[in-house]
């Protein structure tokens, strides 16, 4: 009897070893090596806030992670990673023609999410506005965005797309007044127009309007005191005051949707036209959709 409980038990323990614990080590095994998979080639920084020039230098096991197909930071974020931003603000104070490159990263197999022309610019631009949130000036940055298809994961978190690099820039003041007046004479002389469709205030951007709230985005950063115009506009369809709430109710849609896209909201001021500024003939389908738009310019 007790011979035969003996023979069970080493059964059991050899079927157990076969069956279930090595199967279930493969599987974790391999899950592992998928979600951190990274360009071995990268010269790059991938997971950690590094800053090495003469003047400044400080390294922490930790960056900005994201999730899969997000533009949002996971916060909150580490304290040595906080603790590095608070010296390069102490670092700025004292150097005020410095700048930081900020660099975000996406991979192709990811949806842009974004207002922006790619994910990675919008991960820069959210790391951008947390640095301004701890107290930096806006235009104490440069963003940009970049795609590439291998990088370090852990299940659905993007770890650390963002790189950092210090630059010196000493513009005079009047070379930086005119460059700024140019790039607003540029941008409302071919504004971001919205389009919609008849009852709807959903935005779908191209390439080229994606672009256009990058320009807008880079020139509020700049110009401190600066600020967008949303115009909304509708065909002439049904009842004037029904239009003109609705023609508000596009701008209003386009100013929360470049607020969750990092615009600051009191930076944006919104009004409606209604039917009163067709810039097509209401008597064709086709000018009936151009008339339908939200006009975002510079005031």
């Amino acid at each position: 009897y007790l011979l035969g409980i003996l023979i069970t038990i080493i059964i059991g323990t050899f079927l157990y070893q076969k069956y279930c614990c090595n199967c279930s080590c493969k599987e974790d095994t391999k899950s592992t090596t998928d979600s951190l998979s990274v360009d071995a080639g990268s010269s790059l920084s991938l997971n950690k806030f590094t800053l090495n020039s003469e003047e400044f230098n400080y390294q922490c096991n930790d960056n900005f992670n994201f999730l899969k197909n997000d533009y949002k930071s996971i916060l909150p974020i580490g304290d040595s990673l906080n603790l590095g931003i608070d010296n390069l603000k102490a670092f700025f104070d004292k150097n005020p023609n410095q700048k930081l490159l900020i660099t975000g990263y996406a991979t192709s197999e990811e949806k842009n999410t974004s207002a922006y022309p790619n994910l990675g610019f919008a991960r820069a631009n959210d790391v951008k506005n947390y640095f301004v949130s701890k107290g930096f000036s806006a235009s104490s940055f440069d963003t940009s965005g970049e795609i590439r298809d291998v990088w370090k994961m852990n299940s659905d978190t993007i770890l650390g797309p963002v790189d950092y690099k210090l630059l010196s820039v000493e513009p005079t003041a009047t070379t930086e007044k005119v460059d700024w007046n140019a790039m607003k004479t540029k941008i409302n002389a071919t504004p971001l127009t919205l389009y919609f469709k008849t009852g709807e205030t959903d935005i779908d951007l191209t390439a080229e309007q994606r672009q256009k709230v990058a320009d807008l985005v880079r020139y509020l950063d700049n110009v401190s005191d600066a600020k967008l115009s949303t115009i909304g506009h509708t065909d002439n369809v049904g009842d004037r005051t029904i239009n003109t709430r609705l023609g508000l109710e596009r701008a209003d849609f386009a100013r929360d949707y470049l607020a969750k896209n990092g615009v600051a909201k009191n930076r944006i001021e919104t009004s409606s036209k209604g039917p009163d500024e067709p810039i097509a003939d209401n008597k064709t389908a086709e000018g009936k959709s151009k008339n339908r738009r939200t006009v975002v310019t510079i005031k």
